[in-house]
């Protein structure tokens, strides 16, 4: 991401970072893969850097579309032509109230007027999110009242324009194409279950949070992950561990040993597989899966290096495998031929996933292929009314008892997801230890807290206490009220039963909490 940001910025772009931490890669960025990046001073990236109160974005956004109708600064044949619902979203944010505004934000008038500005003198504006709007209460309604400030200046379908949601994983929107998620529509199930003459269940599945819940009750008796580590990226840890420890059989598809093959059922399996970065060779010849990334391009992915053992399968492999031993009379499907020969598994995928026609040719060209998309190639927009629609949100902010912080988790610079390869994250200039929490000084002074001094995190949501214990206060400067400290480690802090509203999304931002002194 930052070395798009990077290119960004040397073509003329203009950068403003909006965080409760003033992280030193978005302001200046020495890009790692060239020489320049290592010698020299990097490049300036932010113009501007907006230390915003956890949770505040929603009212930021709210204030922004404000200014920007007051100021006539909107693209009214755009929003008369293609969208609906612009009346009432003028009407909620004409009630901007601007002390309301600053307290949630933490930002001063002034900054947001700056800003505004910055939206009006540009021709065409992306902005871009990841977590850290994702994992909040109102994230969807946070995320709507970016989309409604894009509409406002007709950034969607223009060229260099647009919503950019940040995803961490090459393959997280790939795995949604493909059919990946518990809640698939009828239309793609139909189409499934005619390419290969079964009946696809009905039935919706579970997500993350759901299926912590059904671990606290005891009614999950097989657990399959596939990649990742379960035991520790979700919420309620303590609940997890003990539900998968309650499991019959617990399986584990894994290039890596993590903390969850640790956590087993009764009876546990740990399959190691070949990582997408390993050479893959079947009796077919050397084989490639296909990647989609957050912008919709697809491109094939051929491993290079050679396997850490003989005997280890792929992913593609393992899946073939299992569904030929377990339900082999179930439909049409030549389970060992998709082993063998990848390309007929995307002869497949073209007859059944929409934008995935003519697959195999499409994705051999250089590059692979970008997707197709409506909003973005045509300004269609595939709702109700063919409209993009605005919305109309009430505003929600966090407020905190006295005594208490805002907790945001996050990730080091020496880790990935929830793999940690050290223990320094020289960003921020920690070595040596994990298990630090970040608050600002002055709120340090109002809590009698001393930098360095060694606290337990506890959160508090619905009546509950979370404890976190042993973490080393770092005086840092984020925002007033606001702390952070390292994930995995602090998820025992979250609750499953706490997530945002109509996503469902564990909330991983803006947790309630309180420091007290480690005995």
């Amino acid at each position: 991401m930052l070395s798009h940001l990077e290119k960004a910025k040397q073509a003329g772009a203009t950068i403003v970072a909006v965080n409760p931490l003033p992280e030193p890669g978005l302001i200046r960025f020495k890009n790692p893969q060239h020489v320049s990046g290592w010698l020299g001073h990097g490049t300036a990236l932010a113009d501007e850097y907006l230390q915003i109160r956890i949770g505040g974005d929603q009212a930021l956004f709210q204030a922004l579309g404000h200014l920007l109708i007051e100021a006539g600064a909107i693209d009214k044949e755009f929003i008369a032509r293609h969208t609906s619902g612009f009346d009432a979203y003028r009407a909620q944010v004409s009630e901007v109230d601007w002390p309301t505004i600053e307290t949630a934000t933490g930002l001063a008038r002034a900054d947001i007027e700056r800003l505004a500005a910055l939206f009006i003198r540009s021709k065409a504006t992306v902005v871009a999110w990841a977590m850290g709007l994702t994992q909040h209460r109102e994230a969807v309604a946070t995320i709507t009242d970016v989309v409604n400030v894009l509409l406002l200046q007709g950034n969607i379908g223009k060229p260099g324009a647009g919503p950019c949601p940040v995803r961490g994983h090459s393959n997280v929107q790939g795995d949604r194409s493909m059919g990946v998620w518990e809640q698939m529509p009828d239309d793609f199930l139909d189409r499934l279950g005619s390419e290969f003459s079964f009946e696809p269940p009905r039935q919706h599945g579970l997500d993350a949070a759901a299926t912590v819940h059904r671990l606290r009750d005891g009614s999950v008796r097989v657990f399959l992950g596939m990649g990742g580590n379960f035991a520790m990226a979700t919420p309620d840890t303590p609940v997890v561990h003990a539900g998968l420890r309650a499991c019959d059989l617990t399986v584990h598809v894994s290039t890596k040993l993590n903390r969850s093959h640790t956590v087993t059922g009764r009876e546990a399996l740990i399959l190691p597989t070949l990582g997408r970065t390993d050479r893959d060779v079947t009796s077919a010849g050397v084989q490639a899966v296909t990647v989609e990334d957050s912008q919709g391009a697809v491109h094939l992915s051929a491993g290079k290096l050679l396997p850490p053992a003989t005997s280890l399968r792929s992913e593609v492999a393992i899946v073939c495998g299992l569904a030929a031993a377990t339900v082999p009379d179930v439909g049409e499907i030549p389970w060992a031929d998709f082993a063998g020969d990848y390309s007929l598994v995307r002869d497949r995928i073209a007859r059944v996933v929409d934008g995935y026609e003519e697959f195999n040719a499409r994705v051999a060209a250089p590059g692979g292929f970008l997707l197709a998309h409506a909003a973005r190639d045509r300004r269609e927009f595939r709702t109700t009314d063919a409209k993009a629609q605005f919305t109309a949100n009430r505003l929600h902010w966090l407020t905190v008892p006295p005594g208490r912080l805002l907790l945001q988790t996050m990730r080091s610079h020496d880790q990935f997801n929830t793999t940690i390869y050290g223990h320094d994250d020289r960003y921020r200039g920690v070595h040596g230890t994990r298990r630090v929490v970040f608050v600002n000084p002055a709120d340090l002074a109002s809590l009698g807290i001393g930098d360095g001094q060694t606290v337990d995190i506890i959160s508090e949501y619905d009546g509950t206490d979370r404890r976190a214990e042993s973490f080393r206060v770092v005086a840092y400067p984020t925002a007033r009220g606001c702390c952070a400290a390292y994930y995995p480690e602090t998820n025992v802090l979250m609750s499953a039963d706490d997530t945002a509203r109509s996503s469902n999304t564990p909330v991983a931002k803006g947790l309630t909490i309180r420091l007290e002194p480690h005995l």
